[in-house]
């Protein structure tokens, strides 16, 4: 049996960044997300557990010497929910991004509940 995911955005934020970036980038986003998509066990390389937050996740994207980090969670077991996006430039990820997606992530488990 196949287990597919499906990936959603909520609000507006990856789809802007998306849009902003170079169609290399867009292609290089576009096969993570079929790994995502189509792999049942992701390798940590592609999907990662932020450590220290209840079930948000980071999408791992490297292009060129780029590094680019989508965040997500988990709703059931097949649907990805994406949130807010950006480069990476340090080590260490930002926490107001960090902050945003947790924030997101309250705000789309929320709607659901209505």
């Amino acid at each position: 049996m196949e287990n597919h995911r499906q990936i959603i955005f909520h609000e507006h934020y990856f789809i802007d960044f998306y849009l902003a970036q170079p169609e290399k980038v867009q292609e290089k986003i576009e096969y993570v997300f079929k790994i995502l998509r189509t792999v049942q066990f992701v390798p940590k390389k592609f999907l990662d557990h932020i450590v220290g937050t209840n079930g948000l996740f980071e999408i791992r994207v490297e292009f060129e010497s780029n590094i680019y980090r989508i965040f997500c969670c988990f709703d059931k077991e097949n649907l990805v929910v994406l949130f807010n996006c950006f480069q990476k430039k340090s080590q260490k990820t930002p926490k107001k991004e960090i902050d945003l997606a947790l924030k997101l992530k309250d705000e789309y488990l929320n709607s659901k509940r209505k």
